[in-house]
């Protein structure tokens, strides 16, 4: 009888080890977490879960806090990147493919191609004039003096290295941001989370030479999320009404200080709801309508 017992405990046993084994794998196969998140919920925990991505117009009046005058959400976003405080930037918003910080800049020039001005070549013969500009070997040079038979590339004294400026787009001409966020039921709290998963930047097609959104790049919220903390005396929320109340932006995020429609959800043929439901009017009566959709979801998972 004993034996009986011992070898069924022992079964079990194996079995529990097998089993653990299994599940250890399985999470390796399957990650648990999201590593894009900046609270990440247990895929275990979720009861229900669709992406979003919605447009926030920085030029609304509910989303004034993020566009006040220098302290514009893309002009912290923007020096970050040029004091290299934020790192990655990717072209989409599966946050897997990188553009180079140099390919990011660019993308705020008026032109693809910057129109190169001709100037007189430099010529051994020829006397040129304080201000004068010459081409040299391909390079232009500011007189700093009148001067003659000095080649530009062995008279810094004498010639400056001109550096044309570029055209490039204000700040506030980068006035739209499309973000990506996961709407989760978490089934252990009993709540809906709002995880936040990228920010893309667009300049205003208003104001583009190629007369639609221009989209920047795409940055991970988490890393942006420690930027605003690491940063609380620029990454400001200002509030209109009360400033004894402005917050950190990453507060402002997680308080959901800002206002967006939707214009996509997840769907098999990854449609944006203008595709889905072609018009003037439909998309945003659809958007309105996936919205509420949204909260009866949530206001039906409470009865769970």
């Amino acid at each position: 009888m004993k034996k009986k017992i011992f070898a069924i405990v022992g079964g079990m046993l194996a079995l529990m080890i097998v089993s653990c084994d299994l599940q250890a794998q399985n999470e390796e196969l399957v990650p648990q977490y999201n590593p894009n998140s900046v609270n990440p919920i247990p895929i275990y925990e979720q009861l229900y879960k669709v992406t979003v991505w919605r447009r926030v117009s920085l030029r609304e009046k509910q989303n004034k806090g993020l566009f006040a005058l220098n302290s514009e959400l893309s002009k912290i976003i923007i020096d970050g990147v040029k004091s290299g405080e934020i790192n990655h930037i990717y072209t989409n918003d599966s946050l897997t493919t990188e553009m180079t910080k140099e390919d990011f800049l660019s993308g705020m020039r008026l032109y693809a191609e910057d129109v190169k001005e001709e100037f007189i070549p430099w010529d051994a013969t020829e006397q040129f004039y304080e201000g004068e500009i010459v081409t040299y070997n391909d390079v232009d040079y500011m007189a700093l003096e009148d001067t003659e038979n000095q080649p530009p590339d062995q008279n810094p004294e004498i010639w400056r290295v001109e550096v044309a400026e570029q055209e490039e787009y204000g700040v506030r001409d980068v006035d739209i941001l499309n973000i990506k966020e996961d709407v989760i039921f978490d089934k252990r709290r009993a709540r809906v989370y709002n995880d936040i998963q990228s920010i893309e930047l667009f300049v205003n097609g208003n104001v583009t030479v190629e007369t639609f959104n221009k989209p920047l790049g795409v940055f991970a919220y988490k890393e942006l999320e420690e930027y605003f903390r690491r940063r609380p005396d620029i990454c400001i929320w200002y509030n209109q009404y009360n400033s004894a109340q402005n917050k950190n932006l990453a507060d402002a995020f997680l308080l959901r200080l800002f206002h967006g429609n939707i214009i996509k959800y997840e769907n098999p043929d990854n449609l944006l709801i203008e595709q889905i439901y072609p018009g003037k009017r439909a998309p945003l009566f659809a958007a309105d309508w996936f919205e509420m959709q949204l909260m009866e979801k949530e206001h039906n998972l409470w009865s769970y």
